[in-house]
């Protein structure tokens, strides 16, 4: 079965703000899952407010990237630019460990699998670009998430190497745009 998620880039003065994930200790874009009943777009601005404690008017879409053959079957994300409205930057305990602002120069090496790519689409005023960011999911389908946090923890390693080395890897394939996107 295949989800659908969003992230949002939230960019003032050409850098953008990113999390850092408390299950893998990586680097992301504020997002997560639709839930049933909400449009893509509503569930954009709620994953912000519920991560970053930041209200934020999306502004465009970047772009669709699709992970074929991802945990459920497939994972497809929305990503949006979106400009702050209200509220106070506050992490959301459960899930983020820090915030920052990040130029382009400065990205972290340590960054959810295929984030970057989505990070300079939206630096560069990417508009509707279609990717398909393969990666490695070497599970079975009906793994859960807490499986999987399981294993991390049965496996010794900080979760930023377990995540390295057995969930972030990319595919054969790699980043392959399917449809161009357009600068404003």
């Amino acid at each position: 079965m295949s989800a659908i998620g969003v992230n949002v880039a939230i960019i003032q003065d050409q850098k953008v703000l990113l999390t850092l994930r408390n299950d893998f200790h990586v680097w992301c874009l504020p997002g997560g899952s639709t839930e049933d009943g909400e449009t893509i777009a509503e569930a954009a601005a709620r994953e912000t407010r519920e991560e970053t404690g930041l209200e934020v008017r999306l502004l465009r879409l970047v772009g669709l990237y699709s992970r074929p053959g991802w945990l459920t079957g497939a994972l497809h994300i929305a990503s949006f630019t979106g400009e702050v409205t209200g509220g106070t930057l506050q992490p959301q305990a459960s899930e983020v460990l820090e915030m920052r602002y990040f130029g382009r120069d400065e990205l972290p090496e340590a960054l959810l699998l295929g984030h970057r790519q989505r990070v300079l689409d939206a630096l560069d005023g990417v508009c509707g670009a279609v990717w398909l960011q393969d990666g490695e999911w070497s599970y079975p389908p009906e793994m859960t998430r807490a499986d999987l946090y399981e294993r991390m923890a049965q496996s010794g390693l900080p979760p930023e190497e377990f995540y390295r080395r057995y969930v972030g890897k990319p595919g054969p394939r790699g980043n392959l745009l399917e449809v161009s996107g357009l600068k404003p």
